[in-house]
């Protein structure tokens, strides 16, 4: 089976193989970073990471007088952790019992799945979770999560219809009876552009710091890799309306082109989390930057 190492590398093959078709030329010059420059755009850095790594790259290439494609590389390697290093921050939930962490996204993004991997990280670290299916209005979403507690022997409070807010009330209430260590509470999908509701999620918060007034302790924003720039927007829409504490990021396996933690590191910097690149139970991973940087530039 893959590493974790391996896994992720393949994720990132595509914008890897782009980059590294360019620093196979001969010198570095002015049509050579313009191609990077657009190889950057392409790959959704956005412009403010895009134009930052090019200004740093070429004051490395003046001051140190690089030459050869492989020091540009080398070059652009570190800049880049330098950028995503600060998005370094991993979930740490003790301190609290219960510790609710709430999880948000648009449908689509892999947010049940995640759910669904992230009570597998916490099992794996001796904790027990409680899930809170408070995706009331999608029934697939109730029943992907009551057969996956089923399979792993977590504990599933769910609604067959009804206010969700409710649903993870009654979840926090029954993980507070049982001394549980996590609830993961689970929220209907929806997009920034509804106004309705966002302000219903924003509900669910407060209801959450009703059932414990010292929660949630994180707010998890699940974001799909493959969406690029508007990844951005939805950060800002749900920080908003939620107050996103961290983020996990998707579907790095598929068409995406990794550069969209470089536009998240410049424009809305919150922590990410977890990244995601597979189906399998064990492909959600925490974040490190140089892991990272090292699947996507190196050799």
């Amino acid at each position: 089976m893959a590493t974790w190492a391996q896994r992720l590398r393949a994720g990132l093959s595509k914008t890897r193989d782009s980059i590294f078709g360019l620093l196979r030329a001969g010198k570095i010059d002015d049509e050579l970073l313009e191609d990077l420059e657009s190889t950057l755009l392409t790959a959704d850095c956005g412009i403010e990471a895009t134009t930052w790594l090019l200004d740093e790259l070429k004051a490395r290439v003046r001051q140190h007088r690089l030459e050869t494609p492989g020091e540009l590389r080398q070059a652009l390697s570190e800049l880049l952790e330098n950028l995503l290093a600060p998005l370094e921050r991993p979930l740490d939930a003790s301190g609290r019992k219960p510790f609710v962490i709430m999880i948000a996204g648009v449908n689509g993004a892999g947010k049940t799945t995640s759910i669904g991997k992230l009570a597998r990280h916490f099992q794996a670290q001796g904790r027990s979770v409680l899930l809170a299916a408070g995706d009331t209005f999608r029934a697939a979403a109730r029943e992907q999560l009551a057969e996956w507690g089923r399979r792993n022997d977590v504990t599933v409070i769910a609604q067959e219809s009804g206010d969700p807010a409710a649903v993870i009330f009654d979840a926090i209430a029954a993980a507070k009876a049982r001394g549980m260590d996590v609830v993961l509470a689970d929220t209907a999908g929806r997009l920034p552009t509804q106004l309705h509701l966002m302000e219903e999620i924003a509900k669910v918060r407060r209801v959450i710091q009703k059932a414990e007034p010292s929660g949630p302790h994180e707010v998890l924003l699940v974001l799909d890799a493959n969406i690029g720039q508007n990844a951005i927007a939805q950060v800002k829409a749900f920080d908003k309306a939620i107050g996103v504490t961290g983020l996990v990021v998707t579907k790095l396996d598929g068409t995406a082109k990794g550069g969209v933690l470089a536009a998240i590191a410049r424009q809305c910097p919150k922590p990410v989390r977890f990244i995601g690149v597979g189906e399998g139970i064990d492909d959600l991973q925490p974040f490190r930057a140089k892991e990272f940087v090292e699947a996507l530039l190196g050799p």
